[in-house]
C-alpha cells in the first residue's frame, strides 16, 4: 500500500521503536482477566519495554497490583517484563486513564491492550512493522470475541462485533489505511499525542456508567487534522483475544450498548464535526448493514439458526443508534458542551 510522504515532525526512527504497553483497570472482578492481559505482554516475540498498568480511582485494586508486580523488582526479569503500577491521575474514566499512561511511559510508541483481554505473540511484532514506515503514526489490530458461553450467540451479528469490544464485519481485511484505530488494540507514535493532545475525557467510558465509546475515533480525527500527512494503519495479523462476559451475549446490552454509541457519536460530531465524525459510519450503515440484512434473511430462508434474529438484530441495532444521537444531538446543543484534547507529557525517560 503506498502512503503519503513524511511530514518533517514525524520523524521517528524506522530502526525498532520502543514499546510501552498501557493497560487500564478500574475493577477487581477483573483481577484474572489483568493479569492474563500482563502475562501476554510479557511474552511477546517482541518484546515491550515496560507495561503500565494504570488504575482508575480504585485504591484496593492499586494495592493489590502493587503487591503482585513489586516496583522495581521486575528489571531482574528480563527485557519486556517490567510492570508498572499507576493510579490515574486524571478524572474517573478509561480517557483520563489512558493520558495517565501516556504522560508516564518512556517508549517511542504506546500501545494500548483492554484490561480483559490477552494479546496473540506477535502482537507487538506485527505494529512494529508498521512503523517501518515514518508516515505511520497509528496502528492497530484485529479483536477476536472469547463469548463466555463459549460460542457467539446465534442471533448476534458480525457486523455488531464492535458492540462488545471486537473487530466487525465490514472492515477490510490486511493491512490497510483507516480513519482511525480501535482503542483496546492500537498504538500511536509518541510523537503523535505532542501533535493531537491526548483522549478528551468526557467521551469514552467511565467505570460501570452507561457503556459510551468513542474517544479513540475522536483523536484519531483530531491527529489526522493536526497533521494532514500522517497515516493510520489496521493490520489483521496484531490479534488480541477479547473476553465478552454473559451478560453481554444478551439482547438487552446490545440495545444498550448501540444507543450509547449513538449518544457517542453525537458527542464525537459536536468535537470534530459531523462530517468527519459520521464519514465511515456513512458507509457502514448504507452498505455493510443492508448486506447484513439480506444474509440474516437468506439465512432464514434456508432454516439456518439465528438467521431471522440477526436480521432483525441489526435493523433494532441501527433504530437505537439513530435514536442515540438524536438525543445526544439534542443535549450537546442545550448544553453548549464542547470537548478539548487533554494535554500529555512527554514521558518519563531515563
Amino acid at each position: 500500500m503506498s502512503a503519503p510522504a513524511a511530514s518533517a515532525d514525524f520523524t521517528a526512527s524506522a530502526a525498532s521503536p520502543a514499546f510501552s504497553v498501557v493497560i487500564c483497570a478500574y475493577t477487581e472482578d477483573r483481577w484474572e482477566d489483568i493479569l492474563a492481559a500482563v502475562s501476554s505482554v510479557r511474552a511477546q516475540s517482541r518484546p515491550a519495554l515496560e507495561t503500565l498498568l494504570v488504575v482508575d480511582h480504585n485504591e484496593a485494586l492499586r494495592e493489590r497490583l502493587l503487591k503482585e508486580y513489586a516496583q522495581g523488582e521486575d528489571r531482574k526479569h528480563g527485557a519486556g517484563r517490567e510492570v508498572r503500577v499507576l493510579a490515574n491521575a486524571g478524572p474517573r474514566g478509561l480517557s483520563a486513564g489512558r493520558n495517565t499512561g501516556i504522560a508516564a511511559s518512556r517508549g517511542e510508541v504506546v500501545a494500548f491492550l483492554d484490561d480483559d483481554a490477552v494479546a496473540e505473540r506477535d502482537w507487538l511484532r506485527h505494529f512494529a512493522e508498521g512503523y517501518a514506515d515514518p508516515a505511520v503514526v497509528a496502528v492497530g489490530g484485529r479483536t477476536v470475541p472469547v463469548w463466555a458461553s463459549g460460542r457467539r450467540p446465534d442471533w448476534f451479528p458480525e457486523e455488531f462485533d464492535w458492540v462488545v469490544g471486537c473487530t466487525y464485519r465490514g472492515l477490510p481485511p490486511g493491512r490497510v489505511r483507516v480513519r482511525n484505530v480501535l482503542g483496546g488494540n492500537a498504538s500511536f507514535r509518541r510523537e503523535a499525542f505532542a501533535a493531537a493532545g491526548g483522549f478528551a475525557t468526557g467521551i469514552g467510558r467511565d467505570g460501570d456508567r452507561r457503556p459510551l465509546g468513542g474517544e479513540e475515533t475522536e483523536l484519531c480525527i483530531r491527529l489526522s487534522r493536526a497533521r494532514p500527512g500522517a497515516v493510520l494503519l489496521i493490520d489483521d495479523r496484531a490479534v488480541i483475544h477479547h473476553r465478552v462476559p454473559g451478560p453481554r451475549e444478551h439482547f438487552a446490552y446490545f440495545r444498550t450498548r448501540t444507543y450509547a454509541e449513538g449518544l457517542s457519536k453525537a458527542l464525537v460530531a459536536r468535537s470534530v464535526g459531523a462530517q468527519k465524525g459520521l464519514e465511515s459510519e456513512r458507509r457502514y450503515a448504507t452498505r455493510v448493514l443492508p448486506a447484513g440484512v439480506v444474509r440474516g434473511l437468506r439465512d432464514a430462508v434456508l432454516a439456518r439458526p439465528g438467521g431471522a434474529g440477526r436480521a432483525g438484530a441489526i435493523v433494532a441495532g441501527v433504530l437505537a443508534a439513530a435514536g442515540g444521537y438524536a438525543v445526544g444531538s439534542v443535549r450537546a446543543r442545550r448544553s453548549g458542551v464542547a470537548f478539548s484534547p487533554a494535554p500529555v507529557g512527554e514521558g518519563a525517560h531515563g
